[in-house]
């Protein structure tokens, strides 16, 4: 592993430990050029996945793009940082274990909703306004209407009520 702060190629290995259920790899390393010490962290990744927008583009998934989405959504929330880290991991292995290699956007959306839903309302209803693309105060209010009127349950899909989303609108998290 190259160093990130000299660049030197050889790095030695002072500490690894499984973490998030023994998910993922953490070692604490140090080059022996610098005595820089960092830390680096290894994933099972079990297939490539890609993303199919909407526009039918196809790109690499990327786990770092699906947790800045989820972190933005949660921006302020009283969610505990392992918490988060344990639902994002599950929604990666759930992507996974679809057997599928070309994922369509809309499907990461829903699932992503699902598990903020179950996780936090606020942070919810703040995906659900990209997602959906909500543009007028009257689109938060019918989502809003439609989580209270249904007693507790999951809200329906209210999204044929709601605008359809713009192809080119680029703060949409796909």
């Amino acid at each position: 592993m190259r160093c990130p702060f000299c660049g030197h190629l050889d790095t030695s290995v002072k500490d690894s430990r499984g973490v998030e259920e023994d998910a993922v790899i953490r070692r604490r390393r140090y080059c022996t050029q610098c005595n820089a010490r960092f830390t680096t962290v290894e994933r099972v990744q079990l297939l490539p996945l890609n993303v199919v927008k909407k526009s039918g583009e196809s790109i690499p998934f990327e786990r770092d793009k699906l947790a800045r989405s989820i972190y933005l959504a949660l921006h302020k929330r009283p969610i505990e940082h392992e918490h988060v880290e344990r639902m994002i991991n599950s929604l990666v292995r759930q992507l996974e274990t679809l057997g599928e290699t070309e994922i369509p956007s809309s499907t990461i959306g829903e699932m992503v909703m699902s598990a903020l839903q179950d996780l936090d309302t606020v942070a919810y209803v703040r995906f659900a306004s990209v997602y959906h693309q909500f543009n007028r105060g009257k689109d938060f209010e019918a989502f809003v209407a439609e989580l209270k009127g249904d007693n507790g349950d999951k809200p329906q899909d209210i999204s044929e009520d709601l605008p359809q989303p713009d192809q080119t609108n680029h703060n949409k998290v796909e």
